[in-house]
């Protein structure tokens, strides 16, 4: 099994970077390979809206982009972690989550404009991190993943979402976030 986590992030080891790591290393631990992006060290615009890729299937537009799109086809489960921004992910990890637009295009493109056959691509999960405790803090977010996830013919597998976490490495003092991690890094392993 191939993980993929997508560390969203702009603040190099923040708390949803630590979160990930741990479930990273549970995964390898119950024999997952794994691989890693990290939002903030690609260069990736926006989506154009131009249609482009409605065609073909494929983003028009040539930046680094091009070089996630194969490592997200094989990955056969995806974690994508970040800290809330105005209800949603920060715009670096929105950016790719933007221009999976292009593989939507070509999911139609193969199985057409019908209803959805079943997930075929592998499950995908969320880790939300917010300094605030608002009620409904995280579901910008879980919507964004479920079309995300939708988009590359991944169903969503749920995630573990944290509040009144903000000052670096204050999720480390969250009394079993990191267990959570840990856990669902097994848990994904094991197909759950």
């Amino acid at each position: 099994m191939k993980i993929l986590g997508i560390y969203g992030s702009p603040r190099k080891g923040g708390n949803s970077d630590l979160l990930l790591d741990a479930l990273l290393e549970a995964a390898r631990e119950a024999g997952a390979e794994t691989q890693a992006i990290y939002a903030r060290d690609y260069k990736i615009s926006g989506c154009r809206e131009c249609g482009g890729c409605d065609k073909t299937g494929k983003c028009v537009v040539k930046d680094e982009m091009q070089d996630l799109y194969p490592i997200l086809k094989e990955a056969d489960a995806i974690v994508t972690a970040g800290p809330i921004f105005f209800y949603n992910f920060p715009a670096q990890l929105k950016a790719i989550i933007d221009r999976t637009q292009a593989m939507w295009s070509d999911r139609l493109l193969k199985k057409g404009q019908g209803p959805s056959a079943p997930y075929e691509s592998g499950t995908g999960y969320a880790i939300g991190v917010g300094a605030t405790r608002g009620k409904n803090l995280f579901e910008g977010c879980e919507l964004t993943c479920k079309y995300f996830y939708d988009a590359m013919d991944m169903e969503y597998g749920g995630g573990i979402f944290f509040r009144r976490v903000e000052d670096k490495g204050a999720v480390l003092e969250h009394e079993d976030a990191m267990d959570q991690a840990r856990e669902l890094g097994r848990k994904i392993v094991k197909g759950g």
